[in-house]
């Protein structure tokens, strides 16, 4: 699932500090091409922001989060524009470097990959697996409380250490699964989910799952990708640890300067046409933009395949420095 504002497509071993922490748990009771790019398969050697933040803590404390630890893997590639495929896998178009697929696909071959998980809600059809370990936020009459624009996708309760330590336990297979399938990095999306839940959580307890998932993740290769909430600043990177970030509709919206100011040229928008809109029409509006992401990205809401119906894709040239 892409947390769009509009409209989103229906759409792995974990670290130490987290198995450790698991363990105690247990014992204290995851169309047109684009113009002006030059392909590229060679990542860049430029090192991302690194979170130093020391000490894994006491396992015997379960009210205490474990940080970010591991060392951040490197950026994304120094040419080359994007494409974002979470509806289904098709080879990218020409001059395309760095490509975003579900976890459940395969990267893109001479690509950097970035591989989905939907970190804070349960995928569709996929409730039970969370009910059956008591993740699920539930409100005063017990009921899950879902995402009220994706009603087949339920908030995670990441309000504790014990359930953030356990939501990350069980995302050991997505994360895992993108390590060996040879993604580069992981999209953890739905990090804004506690300004769904009605109070219910805090974005203190978003902050502290992410440290956990972002670590999870740098222990396994992987680079760790914030997905859209502005509102993080310097918080993503300096105390959480991602490395890059994706960002829907900042153009839109006008919230790029608040992934470019903190990720540079590590930012990665998506825009949307709207219905009859072509690719080239938006995109020819949105690539000259001041201030926006040095890879942006035209796509269709439901981000189909190439040949399926409704399929939308262009690309801003990549402009670094912008």
């Amino acid at each position: 699932m892409v947390t769009t504002r509009i409209l989103r497509p229906t759409r792995g071993s974990v670290t130490g500090a987290i198995v450790g922490l698991a363990l105690a748990l247990a014992v204290t009771a995851c169309g047109p091409s684009p113009v002006g790019a030059s392909p590229s398969d060679t990542p860049s050697a430029a090192a991302s922001p690194v979170d130093s933040t020391p000490a894994v803590p006491s396992a015997a404390d379960p009210s205490v989060d474990a940080s970010p630890v591991g060392a951040a893997p490197s950026g994304l590639p120094s040419t080359g524009t994007a494409d974002y495929q979470l509806g289904g896998a098709y080879p990218p178009p020409a001059g395309v470097t760095v490509v975003a697929r579900d976890s459940t696909e395969p990267p893109a071959e001479g690509t950097y990959g970035l591989c989905y998980v939907n970190g804070f809600q349960s995928q569709p059809g996929e409730a039970d697996r969370w009910a059956a370990r008591g993740l699920l936020l539930l409100d005063d009459a017990g009921d899950p409380v879902a995402d009220e624009g994706w009603p087949d996708e339920v908030l995670l309760d990441t309000s504790t250490a014990q359930s953030r330590a356990a939501v990350a336990d069980e995302l050991t297979t997505e994360l895992t699964r993108c390590a060996d399938a040879g993604f580069d990095a992981v999209e953890l999306d739905n990090l804004d989910s506690w300004t769904r839940s009605d109070g219910r959580l805090t974005q203190d307890d978003a902050v502290a799952l992410a440290g956990l998932l972002v670590g999870a993740a740098h222990d396994l290769g992987l680079a760790a990708v914030q997905k859209n909430t502005p509102q993080l600043g310097t918080v993503g990177r300096d105390d959480i640890g991602f490395d890059l970030a994706v960002a829907e509709e900042c153009v839109h919206y006008d919230e790029c300067a608040a992934y470019t100011d903190v990720y540079g040229d590590d930012v990665i928008d998506i825009e949307y046409v709207e219905p009859g809109q072509q690719a080239d029409e938006l995109a020819a509006e949105v690539c000259g933009t001041p201030g926006r992401p040095a890879r942006l990205v035209v796509r269709d809401h439901d981000l189909a395949p190439a040949e399926a119906d409704g399929y939308a894709y262009a690309a801003c040239p990549f402009t670094p420095g912008r």
